[in-house]
């Protein structure tokens, strides 16, 4: 006993943190599942603290959460080499190792739980269609093909009413899209008031090629309350990825939720280029359904498309594929498993369920 006092006392503020850590997240395991309890926890404290935070960040064009990414690497590098050379160079080289790698789980664990509670409590809050009432029940495929007929249909309409290059893909400047897309919720909050906020021009992520090597078009950061885009991917989705990311501004976690927001609040912007945008988003999402379910009718569709709109989706592949590979299949196997442990069962192939989404609300519309 007096031994293992003393062990505990040789490393006394690293053990502190390490079992502060470990209650906190124990905290949050127990309580997660309770629904009221989150509800008041996220719009009491986690929801009005992210914000703050996004205030003070959006106040430099600068997405601060690449430089915290860059600094944090450095000052790991810097942490594993200075413990080398103590290790390496001085007495009692157990007892330092011992502190290095406990020094490490600290700083790790109080990442994951700064995490949990400032965007994993969202996880098991009231979700969108909670709060809207619209259900994503299982569709037919008979109103599968309807809705993606009406989206390729859509596509047909919007097309040539964006800025195109000489090669008939989608030209529209990046930082027009940016500008314009701080309204792009205008009115579908009018029909869901609970979606109003007062959105901000999202981040470029100065290192994107690293993003798209990791198969991601963009993502919300709950440490800084930015909203941060891959600007190196193609351009014909940028307009609908801003709309995903500004639905996780609204507090919203679920991914297949936030692409439906996206396709949504796009479509009724009354801006052309984010209507075409998430109108693609949408027959890309339904498309890919159709195609899995019946090759025929998925045909059909997709011989409705004008020559542009396939030109959009043929640089959308050519993009991507280059990225494909070891590396990207193990960050999404990754995020696949990151998904499920916050209720997501169905891991990354959610976002494959917001076609439910899109066939209930779509319906009546392509019946007509």
């Amino acid at each position: 006993m007096i031994g293992l006092k003393v062990f505990f006392l040789a490393h006394k503020k690293l053990h502190i943190w390490l079992l502060t850590d470990l209650a906190l997240l124990a905290l949050f395991l127990l309580t997660r599942h309770h629904r009221a309890l989150m509800n008041v926890v996220a719009t009491r404290v986690t929801t009005p603290l992210r914000r703050a935070i996004g205030s003070l960040c959006y106040r430099t064009d600068v997405c601060v959460m690449e430089v915290l990414v860059c600094l944090l690497l450095l000052i790991s590098a810097v942490y594993l080499l200075w413990y080398v050379v103590l290790i390496a160079k001085g007495p009692r080289r157990l007892r330092r190792l011992y502190g290095c790698v406990v020094g490490a789980v600290c700083i790790a664990l109080t990442v994951y739980v700064g995490f949990c509670f400032l965007w994993g409590v969202d996880y098991y809050t009231d979700s969108f269609q909670d709060k809207s009432g619209i259900v994503a029940p299982s569709v037919s495929v008979d109103d599968l093909y309807r809705v993606t007929a009406y989206f390729a249909q859509q596509l047909q309409d919007t097309a040539d009413e964006v800025s195109r290059d000489s090669s008939g893909v989608f030209d529209v400047d990046r930082d027009e899209i940016l500008r314009e897309s701080t309204t792009v919720y205008d009115n579908v909050t009018k029909q869901f008031p609970f979606l109003a906020f007062p959105d901000r021009v999202p981040k470029k992520v100065y290192f994107s090629k690293v993003m798209s090597a990791a198969n991601f078009t963009g993502f919300y950061c709950p440490y800084t309350g930015e909203s941060c885009l891959n600007v190196d991917s193609p351009d014909s989705l940028l307009p609908a990825t801003i709309a995903h990311e500004l639905g996780h501004q609204r507090s919203f976690s679920s991914e297949q939720e936030c692409n439906f927001l996206a396709v949504l609040a796009s479509t009724t912007s009354g801006n052309v280029t984010f209507a075409y945008s998430g109108w693609l988003l949408g027959y890309i999402h339904l498309g890919n359904a159709l195609y899995d379910t019946d090759r025929d009718l998925w045909t059909k569709t997709r011989a409705l498309l004008p020559d542009t709109v396939v030109a959009d989706l043929q640089a959308n592949n050519d993009y991507w594929k280059q990225y494909s590979g070891p590396a990207a299949s193990a960050t999404q196997n990754v995020y696949d498993k990151f998904l499920k442990s916050y209720g997501e069962t169905a891991g990354v192939k959610s976002y494959g369920t917001v076609v439910d989404l899109l066939v209930v609300y779509y319906k009546d519309a392509a019946e007509k």
